[in-house]
């Protein structure tokens, strides 16, 4: 076992394959479905302002209902919720695309946008969480950190393939067709996902631990029909008493949470930026490249990362990688007028963007209790959905007004202002650790 390389033992684990693989192919809409939008819309109204506000608003949507969704996951379980919340995402992605092919008013189109993003979820959080439970059996810190860490890595792969793919429709089949691939995505993979019952996390929440109660939950522990993941989350519940648990409460997470809430400002500040350049220069035939570049570097961060043992504080990363993004980003803004040049740096920089995400990611494991391990990770989502919206909005604004040249600035002040708050969640936590 210790001879095997940990990308392998956790392979090892019945049913990892399949729920990884299905969540993959789930999770192409989210480098497709923004993007889309801003595609479509500019290629419809030729406005900038309109199709970055319509791409934020649906992030949006989509960011308020992600804790909700991620609450019935962790209660109800995920094939429960997942199968009706599935069907209505793709009726509702097939209806705003629709809509935008027969030219709808704009009005009506916001209105559609916006029921689109309330259908949305963090597939990223759910398969996290199958793998916590996956691999709690191991008992080992380093194999979740190396699924984190790949997870990030098909985060990345996906925004490679994403962006080329949309990047070819629009520009070769027709520039509304990329807003099909997301219901078509999310259909096959979501389907195939939720039907993986046998690795669904046990959704024991509904269970009372407080003492008044202890006598039932060690009946039920004892029935002899439960996995041992299933008495390891009894267990738990028990130890920790998730039942009254607020992840508002935690300090230490609304640190991270704001961090990456800041910090997300600068993804799609940048590719939108990118994408005025390339169609301004007329090369927007090669705007899925030039975006996908960006996630090559973060891709081969990510399972480098997840080879490694981590050694120091978890927010001395955090500050690391953030401080050498702060510095790539700045490059960005002298290299805009040189694409080859531009995508160079892009894959130097990106090396810090999937292990800053695991890192994140460790952080809410750690101070989450299991039961409640979706809706923590979900939060994460959910932050980083509105620091792109924030993102994706601004830089569109920030074009029409002031040019490209103004725009490319916001991604590395946006993350120049993350270093400092995440300097407060370093202090927060070894004060918190001092007095326990």
């Amino acid at each position: 076992m210790t001879n095997k390389s940990p990308y392998a033992v956790i392979f090892s684990v019945p049913g990892t394959k399949i729920f990884c693989f299905s969540a993959a192919i789930a999770r192409l809409p989210m480098s497709v479905g923004t993007l889309g939008i801003v595609l479509a819309l500019n290629s419809v109204y030729n406005n900038w302002t309109i199709a970055g506000s319509m791409s934020a608003v649906y992030v949006l949507a989509a960011s308020c209902v992600t804790p909700l969704y991620a609450y019935l996951f962790d209660k109800f379980g995920q094939y429960q919720v997942g199968r009706v919340v599935l069907l209505l995402q793709i009726i509702a992605s097939l209806s705003f695309a629709i809509s935008v092919f027969s030219h709808a008013p704009l009005a009506s189109l916001y209105g559609l946008v916006i029921g689109m993003g309330l259908t949305q979820f963090a597939y990223g959080a759910l398969v996290r969480t199958r793998w916590a439970a996956a691999l709690a059996k191991f008992d080992n810190a380093s194999l979740l950190n190396t699924a984190y860490a790949m997870e990030s890595g098909i985060d990345e792969i996906i925004y490679i393939l994403g962006p080329i793919i949309a990047g070819f429709l629009a520009t070769t089949v027709h520039p509304l067709s990329p807003l099909l691939l997301p219901p078509l995505a999310s259909g096959i993979g979501g389907t195939i996902f939720f039907l993986q019952k046998s690795t669904q996390p046990v959704y024991l929440r509904q269970v009372e631990v407080d003492t008044s109660h202890a006598q039932d939950v060690e009946s039920f522990e004892n029935s002899g029909k439960q996995s041992h993941a299933q008495n390891m989350e009894l267990s738990n519940l028990k130890s920790k008493n998730t039942h009254s648990f607020n992840i508002f409460s935690s300090p230490v997470l609304l640190s991270i949470l704001v961090v990456f809430l800041v910090f997300n400002i600068s993804f799609d500040a940048f590719y939108v930026t990118i994408t005025a350049v390339m169609k301004q220069s007329g090369m927007e035939q090669f705007l899925g490249l030039q975006l996908a570049l960006f996630s090559v570097g973060s891709c081969i961060g990510a399972f480098i990362f997840g080879s490694k043992q981590l050694n120091r504080s978890l927010w001395a990363y955090i500050i690391i990688f953030l401080s050498l993004l702060t510095i790539g980003y700045f490059g960005f803004s002298i290299t805009l007028n040189n694409l080859i040049l531009l995508g160079v740096l892009e894959i130097l920089v990106s090396f810090c963007v999937s292990p800053l995400f695991t890192v994140g990611n460790l952080i809410v494991k750690q101070h989450v209790p299991e039961s409640f391990l979706t809706e923590g990770l979900s939060w994460v989502s959910t932050v980083n959905s509105i620091g792109v919206a924030i993102g994706a909005s601004l830089a569109g604004r920030v074009i029409d007004m002031f040019g490209t040249q103004t725009a490319i600035m916001i991604p590395w002040i946006s993350t120049a202002l993350a270093i400092p708050l995440a300097v407060c969640g370093l202090l927060i936590t070894k004060k918190i650790d001092g007095a326990k």
